[in-house]
């Protein structure tokens, strides 16, 4: 059954049939995604096993994001507005969203698709959507905080949108009005009450219209949460493969019976489960396109730095957004990060040193000398995201393949929700939100 003797000894394990009335599921990818599905099964009495390329768990996407769990910010990034901001920002490298247009089909359909997910409607139907997993996904974190004691850097003082035009600042209200319909606390200050709150921003004082406090918001160091959550999770009995690479699937009848994998000394075997999770982020499509099923999804590049504080009496608080040039910063123990723009340019990976420029531009200038940036920590990774932001939560067309993925600049934000939502799915329980998970087909 296993290709390769060492591979074998290694793997013997993790190929015994599986015990009667317990189902054994094999989730694809250790980021956030797929470590805390991993968890929600194991807590609903499944036979876990997961498998990632890299040698630890959270070392891609989930790696350096911005920090926050913005139950604040369900607005997607396709909205009425968008378009025109697109349109202006076209031909500038540290545009907050950036274009390299490429001879690549795939590109050109998301970014279509992106266009009609526009649509007041389409915008309005995909918010609430966001906000109400949004907000169930953190409870469901509070929860598996308050029952392990699991410690990543945690902070519950909230986000702080920054404006500095009075236009956009203006309508404001509006947004708020938008976040209390779906139970999201905030409250508007204007300049001196966004000072007092926040003195580290002092300095922005004379340019600064005002801010929407996300007051239901947190912060967390997402690469910590996912090695804490998988330590537990082996207390928990779920194993762990790292270092193995998805090749390919086998199929009998219609359904999945294993994975084929490659370690990292090439030696080949296969993983063996009755169902499957893909949570492999931006490599989703590529894994599940061999089977027929075409998921919408675009690698968008996003960038972070993670800089030491030089005086912690001066670093912020609370976690901060500028909403004008799609920058967050956000406070981890004794380090800033923070982290910005987003780049379609497919799978490329190498680092774009304008775009990198620019969010240290940022924090030199909303936050002087509060970091070293001369020891900065830069980084870049690929983003899952769907023309609607929406994430792929649920069933395939083949019975026992089932995705969570799909999730953009939200994976911290929708982790402990869709994780304990597809562990529902797959267990036969109705999921708790209201929320478009995907139906057999």
């Amino acid at each position: 059954m296993i290709a390769g003797s060492i591979l074998r000894q290694r793997l013997a394990a993790l190929l015994e049939p599986s015990a009667q009335g317990i189902m054994e599921v094999l989730v694809i990818g250790a980021g956030l995604a797929g470590v805390t599905s991993a968890w929600y099964l194991a807590q609903a009495g499944c036979k876990v096993t997961v498998v990632d390329r890299q040698p630890g768990p959270g070392l891609e996407t989930s790696f350096a994001n911005g920090g926050q769990i913005s139950v604040s910010h369900p607005e997607p990034w396709a909205n009425p507005s968008a378009p025109a901001t697109v349109l202006r920002w076209l031909g500038r490298k540290d545009a907050p969203l950036l274009f390299r247009f490429r001879a690549d089909a795939a590109q050109w359909r998301w970014a279509a698709a992106f266009l009609r997910e526009c649509l007041p409607g389409r915008a309005a139907r995909n918010t609430a959507a966001i906000a109400n997993l949004a907000s169930y996904s953190r409870r469901e974190l509070q929860a598996l905080r308050t029952s392990t004691g699991i410690e990543y850097e945690a902070g519950e003082g909230g986000i702080l949108h920054l404006f500095e035009n009075p236009r956009e600042f203006a309508h404001v209200p509006g947004k708020l009005k938008v976040l209390e319909d779906f139970g999201i606390r905030g409250r508007i200050l204007d300049p001196d009450q966004t000072i007092a709150l926040e003195p580290a921003l002092t300095s922005l004082r004379p340019r600064l219209a005002g801010a929407l406090h996300g007051m239901d918001d947190e912060t967390g160091n997402a690469h910590l949460f996912c090695k804490a959550l998988t330590e537990k999770a082996r207390e928990a009995g779920v194993r762990f493969v790292f270092d193995s690479a998805v090749q390919a699937f086998d199929m009998v009848r219609g359904r999945i019976t294993g994975v084929r994998v490659l370690d990292s000394a090439y030696r080949a075997g296969v993983l063996q489960a009755d169902t499957f999770v893909v949570a492999a982020g931006s490599y989703s499509p590529q894994l599940v396109q061999p089977l027929g099923e075409k998921l919408p999804i675009y690698p968008v590049k996003g960038y972070s730095i993670t800089v030491p504080i030089l005086d912690l009496a001066r670093a912020p608080r609370l976690s901060l957004t500028d909403e004008a040039r799609r920058v967050v910063c956000s406070r981890l123990g004794d380090r800033l990060r923070v982290a910005g723009t987003a780049e379609l340019n497919g799978y490329d990976l190498s680092p774009n040193p304008a775009r990198s420029a620019a969010v240290v531009a940022w924090l030199e200038d909303h936050l002087p000398g509060v970091a070293d940036v001369a020891r900065a920590e830069h980084w870049c990774g690929l983003r899952p995201a769907t023309p609607s932001n929406v994430p792929l939560i649920g069933h395939t067309r083949i019975d026992n393949l089932f995705l969570n993925t799909g999730h953009g600049t939200l994976g911290w934000t929708l982790a402990c929700g869709s994780g304990r939502a597809i562990a529902d799915i797959m267990t036969g329980q109705t999921p708790e939100p209201a929320f478009p998970f995907r139906s057999l087909k």
